[in-house]
Parts: structure tokens; C-alpha cells; sequence
């Protein structure tokens, strides 16, 4: 009888796992060697990883407790019970911690002229100022109301700063209540040329409230935002034969009444008030948090719109990705696909060069079709303006749009609707199954034949995140892979999961039961044998076992893993041969890369999937095979690099803790030295090109111009 994963002792708790890792993002912030901005953001970063795991994660095994599952954790063998109470004493000690280093950044801050004021700081003249700007610029836009019998307490919106008092009102003691829209700007510049001093939005409405309510006596003011449950089961929710798309709005409105998992505060407010929130709020089991940080966090990424240029050197040196050298811009880059194979590597190398594809194909008249699926997409996005463009010009468009992934549903409906006007094929997946694959297939004629290109990529099509995520993308024309890619959207349109593959790994169907082949294969080999992995997660039962046993058969196992590792390396007995090292910098870390062997035997794949259960069982991915030996080799130079960071990784050692890579030479910045080598590249991207819609007469034009030749001393992390 197999024992259970946690009394093997290589194990440890999957929300535990992940609190560590965002420990990692909140000591960028304490990284004196990051620019102080740089720090500022980390802060924001750290707290809305914290937001969204309490929103998802919490909400979750709240859910399983108010169900009275108090299941055992298949990994560290603790309760629901005990992990949230686990939980909640970890979260706050990392919420104190973030409260040390911000009082200390500010302090930094100051040092070089940049104040973030609170409004009792202001001096008497910029108070004038500010209350003649609330009653111009925030006041007409500003909804404060009282909460009282007549008044009910409105529904409260997760992610809000509302601002609050409890005061004396035309003789009744009530509570004085104002949201703050994001149409405001969340910070304030005072007047001055000597330095930079700024104030809260969220400071100065809690400072004029009082301005709302004639003759009111202000008791006491606190500010409060709240994070609510997000983890609805939907499939219960979505099982009605209905509209899927209509069903989808329900649910979004489901989730903005769902119970509280969070609440942060300015200050802890009197006991007649706290007790009427508990009450109305159903908030007395609530993680409470109490903090002097501003409440909107997403002000600390805009502090550099505020300085002059001498203060941006307390940012990162400005980086624009680069067209890829791999393609001749003026030429059409289909043809050259044909020709050969090539890896876009994001944010180094830009988008635009997949987009630039995009375009080409929805004028070219020889394209039939294009087929893609979507999992998220930028605000506002080129990509969908091509689709659209090239379903008006009469190609056959098809978009499988995932209207699942979580927080985006409402974009992706809104651009599900807007393909559909204009006249593209839209599906939307399985009902048990997201679908997380990244892949993009356009047909050509020629002559009596069909072309082909294949795009497999490990990130989002969006244009966006493709600027701050480290992401790969795979453009061929390899006959094994369209062949398999046909049968992909195939299977996908009529709605059949479990196709058959010869080269693609797909899940559900096939991508795991490769991946442990592959790993028992190495295994066989004894210390003969090598993995190294690129991933974001490390959660999979099956997996987990199959890597400690090859452990303990000698097999060298490398993992890159950025968050949640559920096996602990370098147990002794148990994954002595388990390296396990997480990067955090600059850019977020998102690609997968899968290798197995050495040599002529080595097997090698870019994947849209993580080692987590929900990516190998519950969605559907995709890992393409890596055969171009060009290609490879730049992804053994990838990964290399990404070894022998020592810098921006860290080590995670068999207690579950992170700790420094000892420097025993230079300094090795993965991130950085990718930019470097990127500039450095010879690039071609000179590109100007107008495609023209056949009904509407749109025109999109994208022009590039040659950069200016920097000094030799010029590149990331140096200044010019």
C-alpha cells in the first residue's frame, strides 16, 4: 500500500509553499540594490499576490470548511482547519514585515526629495490648495453617503478604497461613507519646484469628508477596502442549458455578492461601528489586517508620473523589446516560416512580430483561414482588431475564447462579442475543462498545395503582460506539428477532448502520462540520467513521485520552479538530487520548458502547462517538441542562464525556506544579461505596412524605426 505523500517526508503545504514565494516578492522590496521605485512597486506586487490568494486560495477552504470538509491535505497532512489558521498567522507576519519595509522605504525616499505625505504633513498653503482641488476636481465626482435606519450600508466592492467616519449627523451618531472611484487619480502632486511632494487620493477624501455634511462633527475617520470569496464552483454554476456567455454574466454578479475573506483597515474603528460591520458585513471570522500603507496599492506604480527626470534614475533603466532578428521585415514572414523555424523570446524580443504575422494574414488573399485559441487578452488589443480585420476580408476565422480565466471574464466576453460582429466563429471550450493552451494556426493556398503556420507559445496573446512576462514562442511549419494542430481545432470544434496525437503533448489526453514516461525513462538511466524544468508550479501528486524516485536513482534533476514547489529538494535519502531554485527580478518568470536526457536521446518542449494537477488533468494544454537544433541550443542557453543566476535566484532548501545562491564569481543576472544580449543582436526592423479591412476601410499602420547606436557603456543596469 502506497503511503500517503506527506508521511514520505519530501512534502509540504501547497498555500504554505506559495506564502514563501511571495515572502520572495515582498524582499525585492527590501533589496537595497533594487532602485527604489523599483521597491515601491514590489510592495504593490507582494499585495496583490496576498489579494488574490485570500480571494481564491482562502476562499476556498472556507468554502470546504462551511461545508464540514475538513479534509486532510494529501501533501503536508494538515486539516482545512489548520491551514487557514496556518495561514492566517503566516499572512500576518508577512503583513507586518511589509509594514517595517515601507516606513523604511519612505524614509529612503525622502532622502532623495520624493514625499509621500500624509495630510496632516502639508503645510498650511498646500492645504488650501488641496481643499480648493477636492472641491474642483474630486468632490462633483465623489458619491458620500450616510449609513443610517433610512440609509442602509450600499454592497461594498472588492478592491475599493472607501473612506469613513463616524460622526454626529443632525443629532444622530451615523456613519459617513465614500467610495473612490478609479476615474480619480490616485496621487496628488503639491505645487513646488524643489522637491517632489505628493498626497493620497484616498488621504484627501478621509481629510474632507466632512465637507459632504454640513454642521457634521467628525468622531473619528478610518479608511477600509475589502477582498472578497472569488472561488465559485463553476461548474455547478454553468451547468444550466442555457446561453453559456449570459451564464457567465451571472455568475460575475454572483461573485461581487460573495462573503468576505478580507478586510484592511487605516485604523481600528470604535466599538459601536466595528460591531454594526461585523454585523452587516457577516465580518467576525474576517481576516482583519490593520496597516498604515495606503490602501491602493496600484498608486505605487504611478510615483515615477510625478518626478522629474532626475529621480527616474530610481527606476529601472528603460527597456523596449525588439523585433526578433530571425525574420526580414519587409518580406512576408509566412514564407519565410516555411523556410525555417523560430523562437520569439518575450520581453526581450517584442510581440510584434507575432501580430505583425496576424496582420498579414488577414490581407493576404491567399490566406483561407486563421484559428487561435484565447485565454486572456489586453484591454484593448491589436490582435482581436487583425482577427476581425481578416474575417471581414473573408477569411474563415475561428477563436476558441476561454471565458473561465479567472478575473478576465468580462473582457473576454466583451471581445467574444465584438469577433462575433464581425463575423468570426466563436467557441468557448469544455465546461469541465479551461482551456489554457496557446496556439495559433493559419492556412494558405498555393497553387493546388496548402501552407501552413503553427505558433505554440507558453504565455497569453496579449500585448500587454508580453512586456513584463518572460514567455516562448514556437513558429513553425513542421509537417508532424500541423498535422497535429489540424487535429487540435478539429477536436476542439466538435467538442471531442480525447483526440489522438503523434506530436503535440495535449492535456487532458496525453501531456502527463508522456511527461512520467519520460521521467521513468531517466530513471532507468541511474545518475546517467537528466531533467531540467522550467515551470511556475510544482503540485502534482504523480510527478512529485516520479522525481523523488529518480532521485533516488541518481538521475541530476534541476528545476526552475518560480512559485508554489509542493516537493522539497535535497532531502537526504529522498531527493538528495533535487535542485530546486526561483527567480524573481525584473520580469515576471511564466515560460515552461521541459527536458529529458542528454545527447542524441534528449527530448525537449515548450509547454503552456505547470506541473500543478488542475494544468495535467483539468485543462487543456499544450507541449510542442523542440527539433530545430538551432533553437535548442538557444534554450540550453536560456536555461544555463537561468542555473547560474546568482543575483536575482534563490535556493529553496529542504525546510520549504529560500535562501541566497552563494557568489562564488561574478555577479550573473539572467534577466539583464538576456536584455544585454538582446540589444546586442544585429536586428533588422525596418517595418511599415498598412492592411486594409474589405468592408469597413480600416487601416492599422505600425512603423519601426532604426535605433540610435548607444555608447559601449550603455545597456541594462548601466547608466547612459
Amino acid at each position: 500500500m502506497i503511503k500517503d505523500l506527506y508521511q514520505e517526508g519530501y512534502t509540504q503545504n501547497r498555500e504554505l509553499s506559495w506564502l514563501r514565494f511571495n515572502e520572495r516578492c515582498l524582499m525585492e522590496a527590501a533589496d537595497p540594490d533594487v532602485p527604489l521605485l523599483e521597491r515601491l512597486k514590489f510592495i504593490a506586487i507582494f499585495s496583490s499576490n496576498l489579494d488574490e490568494f485570500f480571494s481564491v486560495r482562502v476562499g476556498y477552504l472556507i468554502g470546504m470548511k462551511a461545508l464540514k470538509e475538513d479534509d486532510i491535505d494529501d501533501k503536508s497532512g494538515m486539516s482545512v482547519t489548520k491551514q487557514l489558521k496556518k495561514i492566517d498567522a503566516a499572512a500576518a507576519k508577512l503583513c507586518w514585515k511589509r509594514e517595517e519595509i515601507y516606513s523604511e522605504l519612505k524614509k529612503e525616499l525622502r532622502r532623495e526629495g520624493i514625499f509621500a505625505l500624509s495630510y496632516d504633513e502639508c503645510t498650511k498653503e498646500e492645504k488650501t490648495w488641496l481643499k480648493q482641488y477636492f472641491l474642483s476636481v474630486v468632490q462633483p465626482v465623489l458619491g458620500a453617503q450616510i449609513v443610517d435606519a433610512h440609509h442602509p450600508l450600499p454592497p461594498l466592492q472588492a478592491g475599493i478604497v472607501y473612506a469613513a467616519a463616524a460622526m454626529k449627523y443632525h443629532g444622530n451618531d451615523v456613519l459617513a461613507l465614500a467610495p473612490i472611484p478609479a476615474s480619480l487619480n490616485r496621487l496628488i502632486r503639491l505645487p513646488g519646484k524643489t522637491s517632489t511632494r505628493y498626497l493620497h487620493m484616498e488621504d484627501l477624501v478621509s481629510a474632507q469628508i466632512a465637507s459632504f455634511f454640513r454642521g457634521a462633527e467628525i468622531k473619528e475617520r478610518f479608511k477600509f477596502t475589502i477582498t472578497r470569496n472569488s472561488a465559485i464552483d463553476l461548474t455547478s454554476e454553468l451547468s444550466d442549458p442555457d446561453d453559456y456567455r449570459a451564464r457567465m454574466m451571472t455568475m460575475l454578479k454572483k461573485r461581487r455578492r460573495m462573503d468576505l475573506v478580507k478586510i484592511e483597515v487605516s485604523r481600528i474603528p470604535g466599538v459601536q461601528i466595528r460591531r454594526y460591520l461585523e454585523k452587516e458585513l457577516r465580518a467576525a471570522d474576517v481576516t482583519a489586517v490593520l496597516t498604515e500603507i495606503p490602501l491602493d496599492r496600484r498608486s505605487f506604480y504611478t510615483v515615477s508620473d510625478l518626478l522629474d527626470s532626475r529621480q527616474k534614475e530610481h527606476l529601472h533603466p528603460p527597456y523596449t523589446p525588439k523585433l526578433s532578428p530571425a525574420f526580414h521585415y519587409k518580406q512576408s514572414l509566412f514564407n519565410q516560416i516555411q523556410k525555417k523555424d523560430v523562437l520569439l523570446s518575450y520581453p526581450y524580443e517584442s510581440m510584434d512580430a507575432f501580430l505583425q504575422l496576424v496582420r498579414e494574414a488577414a490581407s493576404d488573399p491567399d490566406v483561407l483561414s486563421i484559428r487561435i485559441t484565447i485565454y486572456r487578452l489586453a484591454k484593448r488589443a491589436r490582435l482581436v482588431d487583425y482577427l476581425c480585420l481578416a474575417a471581414e476580408n473573408g477569411k474563415e476565422v475561428t477563436v476558441l475564447i476561454e471565458l473561465k480565466a479567472r478575473f478576465d471574464e468580462q473582457n473576454n466576453i466583451d471581445y467574444s462579442e465584438k469577433l462575433m460582429e464581425s463575423g468570426c466563429n466563436v467557441m468557448y471550450g469544455f465546461e469541465d475543462y479551461k482551456v489554457h493552451s496557446k496556439i495559433c494556426l493559419i492556412t494558405r493556398r498555393s497553387g493546388k498545395n496548402l501552407q501552413y503556420a503553427v505558433l505554440i507559445a507558453t504565455g497569453n496573446f496579449n500585448e500587454v503582460t508580453a512586456r513584463q512576462y518572460t514567455d516562448l514562442a514556437y513558429v513553425t511549419a513542421d509537417p508532424a506539428i500541423v498535422r497535429d494542430s489540424l487535429a487540435f481545432f478539429r477536436n476542439m470544434m466538435t467538442g471531442v477532448l480525447d483526440g489522438r496525437y503523434r506530436s503535440l503533448l495535449i492535456a487532458p489526453v496525453s501531456l502527463k502520462s508522456t511527461i512520467l514516461s519520460l521521467i521513468e525513462r531517466e530513471t532507468q538511466k541511474g545518475p546517467k540520467g537528466r531533467i531540467i524544468a522550467k515551470v511556475n508550479a510544482v503540485t502534482d501528486e504523480e510527478i512529485i513521485r516520479k522525481l523523488q524516485e529518480a532521485s533516488c536513482a541518481g538521475v541530476q534533476i534541476d528545476l526552475i520552479v518560480r512559485g508554489i514547489s509542493c516537493i522539497l529538494p535535497e532531502v537526504k535519502g529522498k531527493t538528495e538530487n533535487i535542485h530546486i531554485r526561483s527567480i524573481v527580478g525584473r520580469y515576471l518568470e511564466h515560460s515552461r520548458i521541459y527536458v529529458f536526457g542528454r545527447g542524441r536521446s534528449e527530448k525537449m518542449y515548450i509547454s503552456s502547462a505547470d506541473l500543478m494537477t488542475r494544468n495535467t488533468e483539468r485543462r487543456v494544454e499544450i507541449a510542442v517538441p523542440i527539433k530545430d537544433k538551432e533553437i535548442r541550443k538557444e534554450l540550453h542557453r536560456y536555461l544555463s542562464l537561468c542555473l547560474s543566476d546568482n543575483v536575482k535566484a534563490r535556493r529553496l532548501s529542504s525546510d520549504g525556506r529560500y535562501r541566497r545562491i552563494k557568489n562564488t564569481g561574478e555577479p550573473l543576472n539572467a534577466q539583464e544579461e538576456l536584455m544585454r544580449t538582446t540589444l546586442a543582436s544585429k536586428e533588422v526592423i525596418q517595418m511599415t505596412g498598412t492592411v486594409q479591412s474589405a468592408h469597413k476601410g480600416i487601416v492599422f499602420t505600425t512603423r519601426y524605426k532604426q535605433p540610435k547606436k548607444k555608447s559601449a557603456g550603455s545597456g541594462p543596469g548601466k547608466k547612459d
